[in-house]
Order: structure tokens, then sequence, then C-alpha cells
């Protein structure tokens, strides 16, 4: 096995016994020497803030856009003479010695400030008055305190005269509806000045005329005579029971009327705002009045209506003639007693009754006072109208010689 000696030079131990040199690099610092700590710069004094707040001293700012902990130079309008509310440094202060006080359960110790009667007030219109249409401006009229009390007992509204469009409908003219759509169309003058206002207030015995236009325009509205046969309800529909108002169409017309002199031919805006007045129950069948004329539903279920309704009613059981007259005159329903009614026996097992209201259920309910069971009831006359020779299922239009 052969060895191999390696002969080193003067040079190559000369550099060997040299230290390693690192070569200075500008943009690295001397470690040589100890690094100096930069200083941060002193915090602003609250007048600096005050002067050029920046961004982030407005973190947590007050509704008043001023930063939180800003207190105002002494004297000015905006110092703590005027705002009493203390620092947060001082609500962190040492509580004081002085006893908690306790309120007895149940009872409210708050103190409700009263508004001042100067200041503006942005709340909403009072409910005492304060229509529109009543000429109230909730703009310009003081909406709370005294200064509203004021301006509401000088208000050149009148309330003790009626409005316009209830005089109407009291004097029979038209509906209360009819009657806002009338003064919307400026076709109502009152005293020899057209009132175009709804709400209009005036005097109970004024002139009131009507234009010619609202009489064309109310001649076009039809009322509709229905014999409503059992299973259909009146108004809308209720427990999966169709309204009566399904039946007025084209098909269901009764053609063969020996009285229809002026045949109408069948549109459908005649079922826009029909509507019926007067009830007939589910079990019940007869005469039904669908009608848009806002007067025809006045007259016949109006608060002071008195039109006579006949019906047939067909009973089971016994009734004597104590019962008989308690049926005409002597009855209570719902704590309120009954008009008196016409009541007579129309042959062994059929009563006909003859009444001036109408309330809900009244001949079933009256006949279960005495003693009887309603096993039919068919409403045969409204008024001077007859139901006649009209089919079950069928309708015609009311007659122009027809009244009710």
């Amino acid at each position: 096995m052969a060895t191999l000696k390696i002969n080193r030079s003067k040079d190559d131990a000369f550099i060997a016994s040299k230290a390693p040199v690192r070569r200075a690099d500008p943009a690295k610092r001397d470690r040589s020497v100890a690094a100096q700590h930069k200083v941060a710069p002193p915090k602003p004094t609250m007048p600096a803030i005050q002067d050029a707040p920046s961004k982030s001293s407005q973190r947590n700012h007050r509704h008043d856009g001023k930063p939180h902990g800003y207190l105002p130079a002494e004297g000015s309008n905006e110092s703590r003479a005027s705002d009493n509310r203390p620092l947060r440094s001082e609500l962190r202060a040492e509580p004081t010695t002085e006893p908690k006080q306790y309120k007895p359960a149940g009872v409210d110790t708050r103190v409700t400030p009263r508004p001042d009667k100067n200041e503006p007030q942005y709340r909403q219109a009072p409910r005492r008055g304060g229509k529109v249409r009543d000429g109230y401006d909730g703009t310009a009229t003081p909406q709370y305190g005294a200064a509203a009390k004021a301006a509401y007992k000088s208000s050149p509204v009148n309330v003790e005269q009626p409005r316009l469009s209830k005089v109407m409908a009291e004097r029979g003219i038209c509906s209360r509806r009819e009657a806002d759509e009338w003064i919307i169309n400026g076709w109502v003058k009152v005293d020899g000045v057209i009132i175009d206002t709804l709400g209009t207030r005036i005097k109970p015995d004024a002139d009131i005329i009507i234009s010619g236009y609202a009489y064309e325009q109310q001649a076009e509205q039809v009322t509709i005579l229905l014999h409503k046969p059992v299973g259909y309800v009146s108004g809308q529909a209720e427990d999966a029971y169709q309204p009566a108002i399904v039946l007025v169409h084209p098909d269901n017309e009764w053609l063969d009327d020996p009285d229809l002199y002026e045949p109408k031919e069948f549109q459908r805006g005649f079922l826009h705002g029909l509507a019926p007045a007067g009830r007939l129950d589910i079990d019940s069948t007869g005469l039904l009045v669908l009608t848009q004329d806002g007067r025809v539903a006045r007259h016949l279920i109006g608060e002071d209506s008195s039109v006579e309704k006949e019906y047939l009613v067909r009973v089971e059981g016994t009734l004597s003639d104590a019962d008989l007259q308690r049926l005409n005159h002597g009855l209570s329903l719902d704590g309120e007693k009954l008009k008196p009614a016409k009541v007579s026996w129309q042959n062994e097992d059929q009563l006909r009754f003859v009444l001036r209201e109408g309330k809900k259920r009244q001949i079933r309910r009256m006949c279960e006072m005495v003693g009887l069971h309603v096993v039919g009831l068919k409403r045969v006359r409204i008024g001077s109208v007859n139901l006649g020779k009209l089919p079950q299922g069928q309708w015609r239009y009311l007659r122009h010689n027809e009244r009710f």
C-alpha cells in the first residue's frame, strides 16, 4: 500500500494563518458599533387634535363629529358650563360614602320631563283631528304642547258641520263612495261653488247641484235579482262554499221574463262593484239583491232602513196562540228587543214572516225560542219587488219601473 505525502508551500501556509475577511455591504449596518434605538416622537396634545384631527383619532367619535375625550377650551360656547355630563375619568373616581337608595318594588320613580312648547317639534301628527281631508297641514301646524292646542281651537274647520258626502248620502242623492268620486271629478256644486276637495264641510241646508255627467254614470249601474239556491253563501266564499255571485253570467240570465221590454246585453263590467244588499243563509233560498248602486244598498240595509222582507217558513212542531203573539212582538235577541213583526199561518205547516230588520239567522232563532224547528226558508219579497216566477239559480235585471 502506497503512502502519499503532500508538501505545502510557503504561500499556502500564509493564507491559512489569516482570518477570513467579510466584504463590507453599504446596505448593511456596521456591527462593530452598537445599534442606536430610535425614540418615538411625542404624542400630539389636545389642541393639535382639535386643529387637525387624523383619521385614526376619529374612532369612537361622538354624534357631533368630535373625537372621544374632546374637551373645548375654557370660556367657549361649548364649555362644560352648558354640558354637565362627566368624563369617563370622573366616572372612575372613588365611590361616595352616601348610602345607596333602593326604590320599592312595583313603583316607577322615573320622572317624565314636560316638553318645552317653544322647542320645535318633529313628532307625528296628533290623533285628535289632524286629517288631511279636513285641511290639516302637518308641516305648518304645531303638533305638540300648548301651541298645538291653541292652533286646534283656532282651526278654521268647523267640526259641527257635516261633510258634503254625508249630506249627499242622507238626501238619497248617491252613496258616500259615489259622492267622493263625484267631488273629485268636479261634478258637485254647493251654493253656486264647485267643490272638488274631499272632506269639505257644508251647512246642513246648503243647496247642492249635481252635474248631468254624474247622473249618466249612475244610470249605467245595474241591480240584479237572483233566485239563490241552497248551498251558496250571500257574500264572500267561506268553508268551501261558493258565493252567489258566481251564478251571475249570461248562461243563467232569465230571458223568458214576460215583463222584459228592454233587453240589456250582459257586460263583464257589470260584475265590478256588484255586492249583495242583504243576506240569505246558506240553507235558505229565495230573492237576493246584488247591486252596484249605493242608493239601493243604503235603502235596503242602511241603519235607518224600514223596508219589509217577506219569507215563507216551513216548520215542525206545535205553536200556541200565545207563542204566535210572542213571534209578532215580544222576543229579544242578543240582549236587544226585536222590532214588531207580522207572523201568521200561510197553510198547515208554513208560516209567513214579514220583518223590517235582518239579524243573523233571525227567523230560525225566533222559531227555536217558541219550540219550532225550521225545515225550509224562502224569501219571496223585498219592499215592492217580488220574486215572482224567477227560476231557482237564474237572475234578471231590476226593471226601470220597479222600486223597492
